[in-house]
């Protein structure tokens, strides 16, 4: 059975890396067709070339059903570096299927001598280590992992999230900033300034778009409560920069194979 024309590759999106991604094959690749996945958290997502799905899959079996059933031939991985539930899921479902999968794995921000980073394995050891580390925290971790501050009633909150919360984030004071990056340093160095912020959280995401608030906090002095990745699954990993290349070995390998699309490489793992 001869492979689908276009070939199908899917984009797990929902950062700057995957929407960059998107761009860049409509301009430079249109024969591919691009499907980006978003999982929904964001009410007004910007617009992106190709075809875009909202929405999970219903864990691995369901993207593994996903993948054979629209028989995709690439699936690149560009969600956030802590989203790693998602990025297992991909990593079981193409191995089951047999579809090749990259991980795009930005870098992470290089720690300047002047940085004053206090690294914590986890959100839930930052929240318990931020009382004795500030008093004004200026809270970047994302809306899905506030549940660990969610009660510090000697520490004010400023929390910065995509949309506007529809009800009270945090039981201690706080307050809910909405706002879309990029952000630049002037405007965070800025922010953090008039709210008084004496110790930044956020997670070692790495990537340009929020680097601001690092450079921000340096400039001020302010400690950071830092919070580490997680490993990445095991498999191609890639910078955004060099994810065309691997598309492009991919695609050159796959032509003229006849694979059978409803076949299963492996079975699933958690």
């Amino acid at each position: 059975m001869p492979d689908r024309d276009p070939p199908l590759l899917l984009i797990l999106g929902g950062t700057a890396d995957a929407a960059g991604l998107a761009r860049r094959l409509a301009a430079e690749r249109p024969e591919i067709e691009v499907l980006t996945s978003l999982a929904g958290r964001v009410r007004d997502p910007k617009p992106l070339p190709g075809r875009v799905r909202i929405g999970g899959f219903g864990g691995a079996e369901g993207l593994a059903d996903f993948l054979r059933q629209n028989r995709v031939a690439l699936v690149v991985d560009a969600t956030h570096p802590f989203a790693a539930r998602i990025s297992a899921n991909a990593r079981a479902a193409c191995d089951a299927v047999g579809v090749p999968r990259l991980q795009i794995r930005r870098p992470e921000w290089p720690r300047h001598p002047d940085d004053r980073w206090i690294e914590t394995d986890t959100t839930e050891e930052a929240a318990r280590r931020l009382p004795a580390t500030g008093n004004r925290a200026f809270l970047t971790v994302g809306i899905g992992e506030l549940a660990p501050f969610a009660d510090l009633p000697d520490v004010w909150c400023l929390v910065r999230v995509v949309d506007p919360p529809a009800a009270p984030l945090l039981a201690g004071p706080h307050l809910a900033l909405a706002a879309r990056g990029p952000f630049a340093e002037a405007d965070d160095t800025a922010l953090m300034r008039d709210h008084r912020i004496d110790v930044l959280v956020t997670k070692h995401a790495g990537g340009n778009a929020t680097y601001g608030k690092i450079a921000a906090a340096r400039k001020l002095g302010i400690p950071v409560l830092m919070i580490r990745r997680p490993p990445a699954e095991p498999g191609d990993t890639a910078t955004p920069e060099a994810a065309m290349a691997w598309i492009a070995e991919k695609l050159e390998n796959k032509a003229g194979r006849c694979p059978d699309p409803q076949g299963v490489a492996a079975p699933l793992t958690p």
